[in-house]
């Protein structure tokens, strides 16, 4: 194994090339602020009863049990906001829909280019144009000059023309060895209000009502209590060069376009965002393992190199390759509320509602608390 000392520039030449590395892997390893062995809260899913929920454990080949602290979803939830913050705002359009009273980052919905609040928008017409060049020449740049991030992090328009953009960038975080834990709570009110004549306990329905608002003992017996990591908790993240290399158009009219999107998957794999995921989930780096990264470029033949990363080089190859291929224009614009609710009104007719399924790249993924637009 051999050390690449970034040098982005010069190593990019190498990675754009057809003949370049399979992909820039880096993982992390991390540990709850508290210390080895803490508790640590993983996102919930719903279960297949109402009001049931669990976490995703997964028992390996050699009992070792697996959880999924933080989703493919969550996690590029939380990575592409940051580019609506300065100086990163700067590489990428900043488009925002107003809807009645609120004000929508396209950086911040669930599908990103393929969002409702865009498709019934006067974007849509110049997004459908793009994501259909996409989808029948390969041909990237129309959708990088209006929402490069849903290059980078993926989208799928599946309710008109189908097209589907792979993620290029995608991370997770798992934990191994993991014991879940169970808690439980009672609350108990001030004074005993029933006794007390103050409020109705006379049958059942009203007794339940009256607990529901406060006024009687609340047991809430064995629910989920998190996990104790006996192993480790590590995050993957992997950027696809194989799929970034597909960006057309093919040869050289089509590599500002693939050089502009490295740029930005770049700035989003190498800044060091804290690890705050959810309420009794804040984790930080191990440093009891040394090192506790490890980045590598992986080529076809399965040779590793390991890659010292450089966040402030990264920034300064995007901000070069943003200016070289333009930058789109930011926009601020209108919800169409009257074509939202002729839709509305047009499938109701053909018998409502479609299956509802995930999209590569959605952030619809409902797993605790996945970020922005979780």
């Amino acid at each position: 194994m051999t050390e690449t000392r970034v040098g982005w520039s010069e190593v990019t030449e190498k990675w754009l090339k057809h003949d370049g590395p399979a992909a820039v892997v880096c993982r992390e390893w991390l540990v709850g602020v508290e210390g080895r062995d803490s508790i640590i809260f993983p996102p919930t899913f719903a279960g297949e009863r109402p009001g049931e929920s669990h976490y995703n454990i997964d028992t390996l080949g050699d009992g070792t049990r697996s959880v999924l602290i933080d989703s493919v979803g969550a996690q590029a939830n939380r990575m592409e906001p940051l580019f609506k913050d300065e100086p990163y705002a700067r590489l990428v359009p900043q488009i925002v829909i107003k809807a009645g009273d609120k004000v929508v980052s396209l950086l911040d919905v669930g599908h990103r280019a393929a969002d409702a609040i865009v498709r019934y928008s006067p974007l849509w017409a110049d997004l459908r144009v793009a994501f259909l060049e996409l989808r029948d020449q390969g041909d990237a740049r129309k959708l990088a000059k209006l929402a490069p991030t849903s290059l980078v992090f993926g989208a799928w328009d599946s309710r008109e023309t189908g097209a589907r953009i792979p993620r290029l960038l995608a991370s997770t975080i798992r934990a191994y060895g993991a014991d879940p834990l169970t808690r439980s709570a009672q609350y108990n009110p001030p004074i005993d209000y029933v006794a007390a004549g103050l409020v109705d306990g006379d049958d059942k329905e009203t007794g339940k009502a009256a607990s529901g608002l406060g006024f009687r003992h609340a047991p809430a017996p064995g629910t989920l209590g998190g996990v104790i990591v006996h192993k480790e908790t590590r995050r993957e993240v992997v950027l696809s060069l194989v799929g970034l290399r597909a960006l057309g158009p093919p040869g050289e009219d089509g590599a500002p376009v693939r050089r502009y999107i490295l740029g930005l998957a770049l700035v989003a794999m190498t800044y060091e965002r804290p690890f705050a995921l959810r309420q009794g989930c804040l984790l930080v780096r191990d440093a009891d393992r040394k090192p506790s990264w490890e980045w590598e470029t992986v080529a076809h033949t399965g040779k590793r190199d390991t890659l010292t990363p450089d966040h402030g080089a990264a920034l300064k190859f995007a901000q070069e390759e943003a200016a070289r291929f333009g930058v789109g224009e930011g926009k601020s614009i209108e919800f169409d509320r009257k074509g939202a609710n002729a839709a509305i009104a047009d499938e109701k007719k053909k018998g409502g509602g479609r299956k509802r399924g995930s999209a590569s790249g959605a952030k619809s993924e409902k797993d605790g608390d996945s970020g922005p637009a979780g």
